[in-house]
């Protein structure tokens, strides 16, 4: 295969993060390369030409630390190290130099809301008394009630169950994921200083930009006593008044985050992960002097539905007016089912319902599924701005709904005592071969179990066949590369029949997408560029997308 990619040019354009294509790599699902079941740092090695064929601009590198693995290396007790079942130090430092010859640059997951209950300074704090230097680096707390019997405050675990966790000696520790995850005190000097130069360790081996977890709850009220939250639905107040999530203060940390970034040349990328519903507050992460982009999931909630596609890139488009940020646009990730699956679900289906009974109630359209799949990604990659891809959505995956209870690792479904599901079904490691035991993930089998029906889906099953999801994918990106209407930030709404939506970019581009339901006419004379799938003579099939180019005269920016 060859690269449609350059190797980084000696001076970088600085804002390339704001049209770059990202693609996830979930690190222990992605390739192993010994055997043991578990992706690493040398199977993602092994298949860097195979990102630089689909033509990815940058790798988000989900953790890769050393991890007890209670929620999926997301509890971090070394910050600035490889987990040894993944690799080390030098294996980081292959890949990024790999990826920088292929042009590929890399993003790095830094988690700043908890560390490991395995990393030394909480131990440090286990064995230290209440009200020790030890202990103020996260969030103890004496109990309420009859000898502190209950908890400090009302806050919940995102995971099930209360926030909070009783020690020996009868104070509460705090944590708003895991009890494995001990949520840090950010109005600690030392934990300040710890990640920034955690930043700057990484940014030293060539990183050239980070993922921010949970990026708006590093702030909390620590007022003595706690503040109870208002709410529990997670409906967060629009002033910055909640106690745990999205406070004012959080944004200091990152204008220093932005003075560490700005001591690079070029300077590095952040962008945060916020979970609340996108509003005016959002895109506060996303400005220039912060981390310069904020995920905005609100494509990834939407239903399959013109209006709510209509309105949420709106929304986008307005709230990064002042801000100054990154547009980005999002899919599917680690933390949710996979699009493919998602979009075929009937609109009254609660998704967590759907994967509590295995994927049979209801049983979903596959054929359905990948349409709009296929037609969603063709809208959000022709939007000006940076898409975010998941590993193996590019091969069309669906989620894995039915994976045997006695395989489930993720904590949500332990911690809510089996009332959800949690998210390893869009975890289970890809396919690359049509047959084998783990379908060329690794030589050991997997560490998740992979449906039959994964070979067919496999890159070596798509590789080079026309009208394959892998190649959908391969050929999008090209012109989402090569396409001067693409190369603009233009955007503006065009006519479309009833049901649909249409957009233009730049002279003579447009993207027209299908949600009516029937078949509707192609704009006379334009010439298709790519589609998500076959075309009728002359028609676009409900669930389908096109990427058409017009001419100049034909777009229209009056709808």
């Amino acid at each position: 295969m060859s690269s449609s990619l350059a190797p980084l040019p000696a001076a970088p354009d600085p804002d390339w993060w704001r049209t770059a294509v990202v693609y996830q790599v979930y690190p222990r699902s992605f390739a192993d390369s010994d055997g043991d079941g578990l992706g690493d740092l040398g199977g993602l090695l092994s298949r860097l030409p195979y990102l630089a064929e689909l033509g990815v601009d940058a790798i988000w590198l989900s953790p890769f630390y050393p991890s007890p693995l209670a929620d999926g290396g997301y509890d971090i007790s070394d910050y600035r190290d490889v987990d040894p079942r993944l690799g080390t130090l030098d294996d980081f430092d292959r890949v990024v130099a790999g990826a920088h010859g292929l042009g590929i640059r890399i993003i790095v997951d830094i988690v700043p809301n908890h560390t490991s209950d395995q990393h030394p300074w909480f131990q440090e704090a286990l064995a230290a008394p209440a009200g020790s230097p030890a202990r103020g680096r996260y969030i103890f707390r004496d109990g309420t009630g009859d000898d502190g019997a209950c908890p400090p405050a009302n806050w919940v675990s995102h995971f099930g169950g209360p926030a909070w966790e009783r020690v020996d000696d009868g104070q509460w520790y705090c944590h708003l994921f895991a009890k494995e995850q001990p949520d840090l005190n950010w109005d600690h000097p030392e934990v300040r200083r710890y990640f920034e130069d955690t930043l700057r360790f990484w940014a030293d081996r060539g990183v050239d930009g980070f993922r921010v977890d949970v990026a708006h709850s590093l702030a909390k009220d620590l007022s003595h006593p706690l503040r109870d939250q208002p709410t529990l639905d997670r409906m967060l107040p629009l002033d910055g008044t909640d106690p745990l999530y999205d406070r004012e203060e959080v944004h200091t940390i990152y204008q220093e985050w932005r003075e560490v970034f700005n001591e690079y040349d070029p300077p590095r990328m952040a962008v945060a992960e916020t979970w609340h519903p996108a509003n005016e507050r959002t895109w506060l992460y996303a400005r220039p002097t912060e981390l310069g982009q904020v995920f905005d999931f609100s494509l990834l909630k939407s239903r399959w539905d013109r209006d709510q596609f209509v309105d949420v890139i709106d929304q986008a488009f307005a709230g990064h007016t002042g801000a100054g940020g990154g547009l980005t646009w999002v899919l599917s990730n680690h933390d949710v089912p996979r699009h493919a699956s998602r979009l075929a679900l009937p609109e009254d289906t609660d998704p967590d319902a759907w994967l509590l009974a295995d994927g049979r109630h209801p049983v979903l359209d596959s054929r359905l599924g990948l349409d709009r799949a296929r037609a969603a990604t063709l809208m959000m990659l022709a939007l000006p701005g940076s898409p975010y891809l998941y590993q193996g959505e590019e091969l069309g995956l669906p989620e894995v709904p039915d994976i045997p209870h006695e395989h489930l690792q993720d904590p949500v479904w332990h911690r809510t005592g089996h009332r959800l599901k949690g998210r390893d079904g869009a975890r289970v490691p890809l396919p690359w071969t049509r047959s084998g035991g783990s379908f060329g993930f690794g030589e050991g089998g997997a560490w998740l179990p992979q449906p039959e029906h994964f070979g067919e889906l496999s890159v070596e099953a798509q590789d080079g066949v026309d009208g394959s999801t892998l190649e959908l994918y391969r050929r999008a990106l090209r012109i989402r590369r090569a396409h001067p209407g693409l190369a603009t930030t233009d955007f503006a709404w065009a006519e479309a029949p009833s049901g649909c939506l249409a957009y233009g970019r730049g002279a003579g581009f447009r993207c027209l997408v299908n949600l009516s339901g029937a078949e509707v006419p192609l704009p006379a004379g334009a010439e298709v560029l790519l589609a998500s799938g076959p075309l009728g003579d002359g028609q676009l099939p409900p669930d389908h997308a096109v990427w058409l180019d017009v001419g100049a005269e034909a777009w229209k920016d009056d709808v």
